[in-house]
């Protein structure tokens, strides 16, 4: 079996573009930062917002700027041509949902929101002059938001570029919406049998569920039609990172023989010539994987002198409260690329977005700053697809003013799949429609 050329046409100019923005082959040398001509925008005498990134969070604070300060003139730099989803992309793995489901217009959503799509890559910032500078020319900005999600971090496991790059190309992660997703479902679709491994990352990596999703529905795949394989997840956390409950149940009860749960197995080495993982205590044979490493912020954060060293994640150097960059005027920083410990998923980011827009547009309306809103995450994911049935979390976060940290306030989950599971199943479609009608402003988005 093998993915349509339909979908390989849809996806493809999508990677380069996603791998361009974000910087994710580190054999790219740092783009050139002396564009001197102007994009072509028209002027305005508008308040101006620029919003780098066209992902959950950008095109949240995209359209809540407009809907808060309707006269700012808002640009949302993006290199895509389109949007694809990452979110409910494990179910597309394994054909349980159309590609059209996952994709979206960027177009669309600037004509009903009322902003202006601008498709260029940036690639610089002069912070005295407030100027982004785009693969397509310069923009002057009254406030910019940076929101350009993660990137790998492969130095845990390898310094070898040569080697970083048979990782990224042989064995993707499929956690950045791309080519990487094509490679993995054929991956899916195709195997024979035998061990296929895949990977925890510890620290706070893009959607904390969704590896355990994954292995479920790839292991259900593998169940379904009878194949002689067995999923290996190898954790490097001490125990399942969130939805402990559900997604161990699902393992033992669902999946005994097609998914072998390791905690505590952080990779010492990989042999890719030999196709053997070696962990601390055993060593695994494997036919084919999908290995997903540490994440770090996006290396256009670095780029522009934007990035904080903490722990290497080279997260958004910011005020956590306020989400503006330390040591640039009006310049935040959003989404997957902050340093808090929020979950770092779509329904999260999007949330934030809608908190930041706020904040730009009281500045904007000369208004009062209203204190910290702290943001939200609800995740529904699914352990089976025949029937449907999935676990669900929503939860909300605290800050403690005396020791300065951020903690869960206040927690409702359902991972009962016996008792609950089908109606968790069928809330993953809603939950997505409702969310891209939101950033889309289409209900066939």
């Amino acid at each position: 079996m093998a993915i349509s050329r339909r979908e390989v046409l849809a996806l493809s100019g999508l990677a380069v573009a996603t791998s361009a923005f974000a910087g994710n082959n580190d054999s790219l040398s740092t783009p050139k930062q002396d564009t001197d001509y102007k994009a072509p925008l028209p002027d305005t005498d508008k308040p101006r917002v620029v919003v780098v990134g066209g992902g959950w969070s950008g095109l949240s604070i995209a359209k809540n700027t407009k809907v808060f300060a309707p006269d700012a003139e808002v640009i949302l730099v993006e290199q895509r041509h389109e949007f694809t989803s990452c979110p409910v992309s494990n179910l597309w793995l394994v054909d349980k949902v159309e590609l059209e489901f996952l994709k979206h217009d960027y177009l669309q959503a600037a004509r009903n929101y009322n902003y202006t799509y601008f498709q260029a890559t940036a690639i610089g910032l002069d912070k005295e002059k407030q100027i982004l500078q785009t693969s397509n020319g310069n923009i002057k900005y009254d406030y910019l938001v940076f929101a350009p999600g993660i990137d790998y971090d492969y130095s845990r496991w390898t310094e070898d570029i040569a080697f970083e790059n048979r990782l990224r190309h042989e064995y993707p992660a499929g956690f950045i919406p791309g080519s990487e997703h094509i490679t993995l479902k054929n991956k899916i679709l195709n195997f024979k049998g035998g061990n296929f491994i895949m990977t925890v990352p510890s620290g706070n990596y893009r959607c904390l569920p969704a590896p355990y999703e994954r292995a479920c529905i790839v292991a259900e795949y593998f169940k379904q039609n009878k194949i002689k394989g067995k999923v290996i997840l190898l954790d490097e956390n001490n125990t399942i990172t969130i939805k402990e409950k559900g997604f161990q149940s699902a393992f033992d009860e669902l999946y005994a023989d097609y998914l072998e749960y390791l905690p505590s197995s952080p990779i010492n080495e990989i042999d890719l010539n030999n196709k053997i993982v070696y962990t601390e205590f055993d060593e695994f044979e494997f036919e084919d994987a999908s290995f997903y490493p540490h994440v770090r912020g996006a290396k256009i954060l670095e780029r522009v002198g934007l990035a904080k060293d903490a722990k290497n994640m080279m997260e958004g150097n910011i005020n956590p409260l306020t989400y503006e960059a330390v040591g640039a005027k009006n310049v935040f920083i959003t989404g997957d690329a902050r340093p808090m410990g929020f979950s770092k998923s779509g329904n999260t980011a999007n949330s934030e977005g809608l908190i930041v827009a706020q904040n730009i547009a009281q500045r904007i309306n000369k208004t009062a700053v209203l204190a910290w809103e702290p943001p939200t995450t609800t995740c529904f994911s699914a352990i089976s697809t025949a029937p449907e049935k999935a676990i669900y979390i929503y939860t909300q976060y605290s800050y403690d003013k005396k020791t300065k940290a951020f903690d869960f306030a206040g927690t409702l989950s359902s991972e009962d799949w016996k008792k609950d599971g089908k109606t968790n199943g069928n809330s993953i479609y809603g939950w997505a429609t409702a969310l891209y009608y939101d950033m889309f402003g289409d209900k066939n988005s």
